[in-house]
């Protein structure tokens, strides 16, 4: 925006937004409008302005701010019609229909001839109408279900399919409200007070539909139930209901965050309480389920993944991170009791085994949404004075628990762990506990051991002091278990170097056999699957190097069972499975350095990252291949399903780019798609690290460029792939990313005009115009291909007849470019805008001088595509109007389009058929005679 533009008054930029509005550009109009509201000083105009406002919102289907402005302009001038109706339009939309109808009333006796004030009133009546009679048979329902529920004479099996009814029942918003108002609460928590499994699942799962997305009912179901039942039911050891507990109070959750944004705040006007306080109750009872001794170690699982999900910001652009420090205020030492809790001792809550890994992921979520060195250091202190506190305690249990801790710390906000593991004697107390003859004491010290080694600094101290201690454990303990963390240790150590094939930690042919053995505990299945589990971690860290790569991939039974692992119901997994696979399918990020700098550092007897022969493509390509075949999509799927903290952003972020691996090969695309990879790859597309967003979107364009999207991806799920291309439109992305979801968005945008508006409404539309002017050949290509296809819909024509622009002169000089893709895209583009919108015609004189070449040579071109959109653009202004028709047959297009009608070799029927007719249209105006009067007249052919 310009300076001179900043200062137009109210008036003008009125003016300009109601031009931009009737152009069908909404977002700018808005703009427009916004800013002259700033600027007006005049109750009258401002009430205008909300009115205009408000029909762009309606435009945009933002109805909730579209209902505010209109309110507001009815606030100033309550007889001003135009709000009234788009008041009622807003109110019609966001469902309150009463309102709507007193609206819609009102307009119609201020303007009884309106026809669309009297339509909106006879639409209303029907709703209003069939809500009433629903409302009526619902009531009855209700009230049958709720007496077989209480009558103790009725035989269980009744009383079981009464409660299935009752969750069908309040799915629907009728039957929702009607047993909230008829004390439906009340029998519920009755309900959930039954020893059959099968009743408390029905009562928790009506409890979801009357609860989801309704903040005032949400409200008063957690105050009348109690956190204290919820928890409870939650911390069930029947998994399915503490499961279905978790899913029930995620939902309260949503309800309780996400109705202020949305503004759903129950069907009436209510004036609501804010939820803060329920939240904050909620949170706190989740706290107090931490070192619980009476509650599962499912429902301990469940309440830190709901804490992983509702506390952390969603968005580090939002500025208040108050929610966290509550939490690590009122909850940090409750979830360090977790951490802290070795499952072999008496001492401490039960745990499952994805106790401690949800642990981990919450600790570092929490640590990593603080904003300052402050924040961090008081962080950093409580657990020190946790682990401290433990550590300096009197016998092994104590000390046991401060290791446990630090292990937990490692994997998760590992600075903080790093910390604690530095605090006096701790690291001596674990190379110590290595050496006990307590199973348990050797397992914790030796998981800490690895952990601790996840740094390249840290695993040469480590190397210097614990490799002898594990290879001492590896080859001399009876235990499996040990055995197998042993060689876990190992294998961290051996791989320190990554992929720079000339920094290893181990002599020549050590991590083979390493892997090897990994390979072999894998697929031992006598061994229970937390042990397998470490021979997946010890892969993951051995398969930076190709020959262990190569090696894996060839041992089809191992592939199959780390599949089998990463399907289980062990989510400890699952970033181990991840990493493993990245590492095979050489899907990391791999700077390549500069020639130049290689040579200075070689002169300079510095250290050159070298790549091993086997990581080549030719051999990465084969390894794909293999993965296919030993099922790894049908893997990848069911790990992307999991409901658990362990499925990390980073464990989503290996995933997303192990897909994109695997479509990178045309042929593959369809085997990908057939095995679920398609439908997988569309949550990890929104919900991931910014890269892993990006790596998920370019999988998503690959497959829409050569596969069928409507099968690949059928029904509603083919609208989901909308945003996730259009955020590839980006400066961030690379122009291969750019020409990938142009030429993806170019096939959606042929299917439908459900989905071009789809596009429009994503703000596509814009970025697509911006990258018409890409230096590249193929992006403006694809660019304009996209477009060709856009502007079947009325609001692109709308931007091409709006003045002061140039999109058509852009067309008409494309048009006459030298690539041959760039110029029939817009060649195409500019025969379809002609057809549908003829006042283009007009103009196309006016856009450049040279308008008349470069129509000729289309006419004139060998490429039979060019010649058809030539003539189809030459039909479309000659029947646009009489005096385009005579410029044109005043030139040499009479003469082009003489030949061409003439047919004959070299030109398709369709091109002489379109001259030919051009031809007629000359006749039809008396600007050429017929052919029969020409050869009259002058005896010779045109």
């Amino acid at each position: 925006m310009s300076v001179s533009e900043e200062k137009k008054d109210s008036t003008a930029l009125k003016e300009e937004g109601n031009s931009l509005f009737k152009a069908g550009d909404m977002h700018g109009a808005v703009c427009c409008y916004t800013k002259a509201l700033k600027l007006s000083d005049s109750k009258a105009e401002s009430a205008v302005l909300y009115r205009n406002r408000s029909a762009c919102y309606l435009k945009q289907e933002e109805y909730s701010k579209a209902e505010a402005d209109a309110s507001k302009a009815l606030d100033t001038d309550p007889g001003d019609v135009k709000a009234r109706f788009r008041r009622a339009q807003a109110f019609q939309k966001l469902c309150r229909l009463d309102q709507a109808f007193l609206d819609a009333q009102r307009c119609a006796q201020l303007e009884p001839k309106n026809k669309a004030f009297q339509d909106l009133l006879r639409q209303l009546g029907a709703q209003i109408q069939q809500k009433s009679v629903q409302l009526n048979s619902t009531d009855a329902r209700v009230q049958q279900m709720f007496s077989l529920l209480l009558d103790a004479s009725a035989k269980d099996s009744d009383r079981q399919k009464a409660a299935q009814n009752l969750v069908v029942l309040s799915r629907e918003d009728a039957g929702a409200e009607q047993i909230f108002r008829n004390d439906g609460v009340k029998l519920i928590q009755k309900l959930l007070q039954s020893k059959q499994e099968d009743v408390v699942l029905s009562a928790l799962r009506t409890l979801v539909g009357l609860c989801t997305g309704h903040q005032s009912r949400t409200m008063a179901i957690v105050n009348e139930l109690g956190m204290e039942q919820l928890c409870a039911v939650m911390g069930s050891v029947a998994s399915a209901v503490s499961l279905a507990a978790c899913h029930l109070l995620q939902v309260m959750f949503e309800a309780l965050t996400e109705g202020m944004k949305k503004e759903i705040r129950g069907k009436d006007e209510a004036i609501l309480p804010e939820p803060s306080k329920e939240l904050r109750s909620m949170l706190r009872h989740l706290l107090e389920i931490m070192p619980a001794s009476k509650v599962s170690g499912l429902g301990r699982d469940s309440a830190i993944n709901l804490l992983v999900k509702q506390v952390p910001r969603k968005s580090l652009k939002n500025p208040d991170n108050s929610l966290t420090l509550w939490v690590i205020d009122q909850g940090l030492k409750k979830i360090l009791e977790v951490a802290g809790t070795v499952p072999e001792l008496s001492e401490g809550p039960p745990l499952t085994d994805n106790s401690h890994m949800s642990c981990s992921v919450l600790l570092s979520k929490l640590y990593d949404d603080l904003k300052c060195d402050t924040e961090r250091e008081t962080f950093n202190k409580l657990c020190e004075e946790y682990v401290q506190q433990h550590f300096s305690r009197h016998g092994i249990t104590g000390k046991l628990r401060a290791i446990q801790t630090v292990s937990v710390l490692l994997q998760g906000p590992s600075d903080v762990g790093n910390r604690t593991l530095e605090m006096s004697g701790m690291m001596d107390a674990v190379i110590s506990l290595c050496a006990s003859e307590d199973v348990t004491h050797q397992q914790v010290a030796v998981e800490t051991l690895i952990h601790a080694a996840g740094k390249a600094k840290r695993a040469s101290f480590i190397t210097a002091n614990g490799v002898a201690l594990l290879k001492d454990l590896y080859k001399k303990s009876e235990n499996d278990r040990i055995r197998v963390r042993a060689l876990v240790g190992l294998c961290k150590l051996g791989s320190a170097g990554g992929t720079d094939f000339s920094m290893k930690q181990f002599a020549e042919g050590s991590t083979l056999k390493l892997a090897k053995q990994c390979r072999k505990w894998l697929c031992n299945e006598s061994l229970p699957p937390t042990s397998r589990r470490w021979s997946v971690e010890g892969l993951a860290y051995l398969t930076f190097d190709a020959d262990v790569k190569e090696d894996l991939v060839e041992d089809k039974n191992a592939l199959v069972a780390m599949f089998e692992l990463a399907k289980s119901e062990d989510k400890t997994v699952l970033f181990a499975v991840g990493s493993t696979l990245v590492n095979c399918t050489n899907s990391y990020d791999v700077e390549k350095p500069d020639p130049q700098m290689v040579e200075l550092a070689k002169y300079a007897k510095q250290h050159v990252p070298e790549e091993h022969p086997k990581d080549a493509p030719s051999y990465v390509e084969k390894r794909l291949m293999k993965l296919l075949e030993a099922g790894v999509v049908s893997a990848l799927v069911c790990m992307v399903k999991q409901e658990s903290p362990a499925l990390t952003d980073a464990c989503r972020d290996c995933i997303a780019r192990v897909f994109l691996a695997l479509v990178e090969r045309q042929e593959d695309r369809g085997t990908v798609v057939a095995q679920g990879g398609g439908k997988a790859l569309i949550p990890l597309a929104s919900d991931n690290t910014d890269g892993g967003k990006i790596k998920a979107a370019q999988a998503l364009a690959k497959i829409t460029i050569t596969s069928n999207p409507e099968i690949a991806f059928p029904g509603e799920r083919i609208y989901e792939m909308v945003r996730p291309l259009v955020s590839l439109l980006s400066l961030e992305c690379t122009l291969l990313q750019n020409f990938e979801a142009l030429m993806a968005l170019t096939n959606l945008a042929g299917i439908s005009e459900r989905l071009r508006q789809k596009i429009i409404k994503e703000k596509a539309v814009p970025k697509i115009e911006g990258y018409m002017f890409e230096e590249h050949d193929l992006v403006r290509a694809s660019a304009t291909e996209c477009m060709c296809n856009l502007v079947l819909s009325t609001e692109v024509q709308e931007l091409y007849l709006a003045t002061g622009n140039d999109r058509l002169k852009l067309l008409v000089l494309y048009s006459g470019e030298e690539d041959e893709r760039l110029r029939k895209a817009a060649a195409g583009t500019l025969a379809m805008l002609t057809a549908e919108q003829p006042e283009l015609c007009t103009r196309i004189p006016g856009t450049t001088t040279h308008w008349l070449e470069i129509i000729q040579s289309l006419l004139l071109c060998e490429i039979s595509d060019l010649r058809h959109r030539g003539v189809v653009i030459v039909q479309n202004m000659m029947q646009a109007e009489k005096s385009l028709a005579e410029t044109l047959m005043e030139s040499e297009a009479l003469e082009i389009l003489s030949v061409l009608a003439k047919g004959g070799e070299g030109t398709p029927e369709p091109v002489s058929k379109i001259a030919q007719n051009c031809l007629d249209k000359a006749v039809e105006y008396n600007i050429i005679m017929n052919r029969e009067g020409r050869e009259k007249g002058k005896g010779t052919e045109p």
